[in-house]
């Protein structure tokens, strides 16, 4: 049911789109004039299809104050998370506003802005679990849930190799899994898990530790992903972040979800 209102909302953007009879990133007089937005819709407190339809988030919120900043509309598109940078590079969007992490594997495909935010990874494990440390001596085999193609479960694979890991599509998946026993620890962001955590669906699981972030392997932080060589782009939005963390906007959004600044280091 989830997945069939987030796909009805993309059918319906992507038909929008087309009866405009223009490509996602519209042009007026030399200047950019709106912006389409990819986000996945399934990745709360950052970014997250509600059951009328409507997406809300900490990157939505960011990315409407970008767009007014910027002066521009903007339009959202939800895709699948696996999908999400081949959509972009076939112009279903113009900009990827998706926590998505700067990493120099996603540079080889896309440009980047500057960050938004830099949180760390971190394991969350049943309450009753026997695991007591965040490691890979800690964690050795037991059976780890990892949402695919992301940092979490690259790091998963690299430093907790002692464990298995089993990846999921969504954190939805193993969210449920977890709850129900199935697996023995998840590992995410630890804002994502944190939030989740603090929620009726978070009750059965606990925080077992935040983990260490690897450069390599996190990265420089959550960016804006766009086509290699929008430059015009990728400048609008670094000089829109800049202003936004200077005249106190991204501090009320950052406030609005968390206790703690997010922007980090």
């Amino acid at each position: 049911m989830f997945i069939s209102k987030r796909i009805t909302l993309a059918v319906s953007a992507a038909a929008l789109i087309l009866s405009m009879g223009a490509a996602a990133q519209a042009e007026s007089h030399g200047g950019i004039k709106k912006v389409v937005i990819g986000t996945e819709g399934a990745y709360p407190p950052f970014n997250n299809l509600e059951s009328d339809g409507s997406l809300v988030g900490f990157d939505i919120d960011i990315a409407k104050a970008l767009c007014e900043e910027m002066k521009v509309e903007c339009e959202f598109v939800t895709q699948d998370w696996d999908g999400i940078i081949p959509a972009l590079l076939a112009g279903k969007f113009d900009a990827i506003i998706a926590s998505m992490s700067i990493t120099e594997e996603r540079k080889e495909k896309v440009d980047f802005t500057n960050k938004y935010y830099n949180t760390p990874p971190a394991i969350a494990v049943p309450k009753d679990s026997p695991i007591t440390e965040a490691s890979d001596a800690g964690l050795a085999g037991k059976l780890i849930g990892a949402q695919s193609s992301t940092t979490h479960s690259n790091y998963a694979e690299e430093k907790l190799p002692s464990a298995e890991l089993k990846l999921y599509p969504t954190p939805d998946e193993y969210k449920l899994d977890i709850d129900s026993g199935r697996i023995d620890a998840v590992i995410d962001d630890v804002i994502v898990l944190s939030e989740w955590l603090k929620s009726d669906a978070g009750t059965c699981c606990k925080l077992l530790g935040t983990l260490t972030p690897d450069p390599v392997i996190n990265g420089e932080g959550a960016g804006i992903a766009i086509r290699k060589g929008e430059t015009e782009l990728r400048d609008m939005f670094n000089t829109a972040i800049a202003a936004i963390r200077e005249n106190g906007t991204y501090e009320e959004i950052n406030d609005k979800y968390f206790e703690v600044d997010v922007y980090g280091d």
